[in-house]
């Protein structure tokens, strides 16, 4: 595996419950980079989406620094979040997994009532019985968003950033141990 501890500018990506979060987390420890929840810069009270006029900006804002690690996706960040990114991390795990992970953590969250971002919690009745279902919108989005990135990361537009495809959760932890490992071995130069 190629050593991407040297890099600085990470995004971390996939489908909503393939990992994103706890991923990005990780990366973040492993290399002590700031973390970025592109969701916390998103979503408003009431689970209100903002104007792009408002969302782009605060993005590039959270981005003006040389070294992070960023989680999301939101196609159209695309022009700001990789403008600069070294390396894209891209969780193409089984759909059967990315769906247990995501109804697991959608029913602890609705379960223990978690304040998710700006105030907002899921509840069992928007998982369930609502068009805005994230159960929903993760079963009906995996192709979309696999066909997506496949074609991505052959775009020679793109051809400055580093893609990592991760499909298992031993590819995750292998990649996240040779960060760790690259780090350890920087700090001991």
């Amino acid at each position: 595996m190629a050593d991407y501890g040297q890099f600085t500018r990470f995004n971390v990506v996939g489908c909503s419950g393939s990992g994103k979060s706890s991923v990005g987390r990780r990366i973040s420890a492993a290399l002590n980079l700031p973390y970025i929840e592109l969701d916390a810069i998103y979503w408003q009270p009431d689970w209100t989406e903002p104007h792009d006029d408002e969302f782009l900006p605060a993005l590039a804002e959270s981005l003006a620094g040389e070294a992070w690690v960023l989680d999301g996706n939101y196609h159209r960040t695309v022009p700001i979040k990789w403008q600069k990114v070294d390396v894209v991390v891209w969780l193409d795990l089984p759909h059967w997994q990315i769906f247990w992970q995501v109804l697991n953590r959608t029913l602890r969250r609705s379960i223990t009532r978690e304040e998710l971002w700006a105030g907002n919690r899921e509840s069992l009745a928007k998982a369930f019985f609502s068009r805005d279902s994230i159960l929903l919108w993760s079963v009906t989005n995996m192709k979309k968003i696999r066909d997506r990135y496949s074609d991505v990361m052959r775009d020679e537009s793109f051809s400055n950033i580093r893609f990592v495809r991760l499909r298992s959760r031993d590819e995750v932890s292998a990649f996240v141990a040779a960060l760790t490992e690259s780090r350890a071995e920087q700090l001991n130069r």
